[in-house]
This record gives C-alpha cells, structure tokens and sequence, in this order.
C-alpha cells in the first residue's frame, strides 16, 4: 500500500476527518498527516494524529486506488 494517499475517516460520534494516511497497525489505529476536522462546512486544521482502531467507523479512499500487481 501505498501510504500517501488521502482518506477520509468516519469517526465514531459523527465525527469526520480528512487526511494522508501515515501507517497503521493490527488494531487499526491509524497515523493521519495534514489532517483536517470536517464538521459541516467548518473545518479545523489539526496536524498529524493517532486514532484508536475502535474510532474508526469507515475509510474511504479519496483518491482512485490503483492495481499495483503487474
């Protein structure tokens, strides 16, 4: 996977963010970069944060996801 692709992630508690994913482990916690707090029309800048798997509701690519088995 490549690991600068921009996702956004559906939080639990309606709440959003958009970002490019750093890395992640087993449990799903997630490093997001650049990350930006969508709520509304509002958004929040907040930098690079670690989410706890059990957030985490849906990841969505933002960016089309390419075949990368040649």
């Amino acid at each position: 996977m490549k690991k600068l692709e921009k996702r956004r992630v559906k939080l639990n508690a309606n709440r959003m963010i958009v970002g490019t994913l750093r890395g992640f482990d087993q449990f799903m916690n997630l490093v997001i970069d650049n990350t930006v707090e969508v709520n509304g029309n509002e958004k929040n800048e907040i930098g690079m944060v670690v989410i706890r798997g059990n957030s985490v509701v849906t990841i969505e690519a933002l960016e089309p996801v390419v075949n990368r088995i040649q």
